[in-house]
């Protein structure tokens, strides 16, 4: 993977600043898979150039503090930032359209979804804070608990895998096509959950 052979020898000479680092950047939108960053700071950590618990709160602390800034940024920044030329080019208008129907169709839930989905995660939660609806302890809630999903399963897949690179980037994918699959049931399920709500309520009115 040309992503993953790029961040290795950097992850390995600069460890665990450069995960952080990286880690803020995938946050922002820029189109680094946050998975393979993980399981390659994982990958540094079994091959012992790092300490694969200290990974882990180090990946935790990059995706909260990323996410949480692109949040914060939506709050408090919003309208002066979308017109930004370079933001543009990260958050399209189209990716800003398609997070604010998700995001009015199945409300807080989406904040969950969205740490699987890399190119729907930064435009819901810059949408989460720039429409002032969602608290900051409910983003961090949400969006805590999928990292705490997420991150330790890239992370230690990396440290487990870093010796057999072929039965991890096997692995790898198979984790990615799994967790598409178990999102799509998701989805379905909480977009008949979402109809039968509002049928329900037309049906009091």
């Amino acid at each position: 993977m040309q992503v993953f052979d790029f961040l290795l020898p950097i992850f390995t000479h600069y460890g665990y600043i450069a995960v952080f680092v990286m880690l803020l950047i995938c946050g922002f939108g820029v189109p680094v898979p946050e998975d393979v960053t993980l399981v390659t700071g994982g990958v540094i950590a079994g091959l012992g150039y790092a300490n694969p618990h200290v990974m882990f709160a180090v990946g935790m602390a990059g995706v909260m503090i990323g996410d949480g800034l692109m949040f914060s940024l939506g709050r408090w920044r919003g309208e002066k930032m979308m017109q930004l030329p370079g933001f543009r080019r990260v958050l399209t208008p189209a990716r800003f359209e398609k997070a604010q129907a998700a995001f009015e169709k199945y409300g807080r839930w989406v904040m969950f979804v969205a740490r699987f989905l890399p190119g729907l995660r930064t435009p819901v939660f810059f949408t989460a804070g720039m429409t002032g609806k969602v608290k900051f302890s409910t983003w961090f809630l949400m969006d805590g608990f999928a990292a705490l999903i997420s991150v330790p399963v890239w992370i230690y897949l990396g440290y487990f895998g870093a010796q057999n690179r072929e039965w991890l980037f096997a692995t790898l994918h198979k984790f990615q096509y799994g967790l598409f699959f178990l999102l799509g049931v998701g989805a379905i399920a909480l977009f008949v959950w979402w109809r039968k709500k509002k049928r329900a309520e037309r049906s009091g009115s």
